[in-house]
């Protein structure tokens, strides 16, 4: 049996900033390019959380934001037929 390995602080400070650009790219993908920007939060999120980041609620958080961005992303598309905002104006 082999002991755990544990990381090293550069890769625990990585996935630190990877948990917090899932987190912004997340929060900002609510917003603007939801298409691009959903996807990436979950990815970095993933990634972080398996890189056993410290800062693992900001992951969640960026996690489910990108959740959010595509599902954002399908309401406009079934609402309004078009990946755009329409303000009824």
């Amino acid at each position: 049996m082999s002991a755990p390995v544990q990381a090293s602080p550069r890769t625990r400070r990585d996935a630190d900033g990877l948990a917090v650009a899932s987190f912004v790219l997340g929060l900002v993908g609510l917003l603007v390019m939801n298409i691009l920007l959903g996807p990436a939060a979950i990815v970095m999120a993933l990634v972080a959380l398996a890189r056993s980041t410290s800062r693992r609620g900001r992951a969640c958080l960026g996690l489910a934001l990108g959740v959010a961005d595509l599902l954002v992303l399908a309401f406009l598309v079934t609402g309004n037929g078009v990946v755009a905002w329409d303000f009824g104006g």
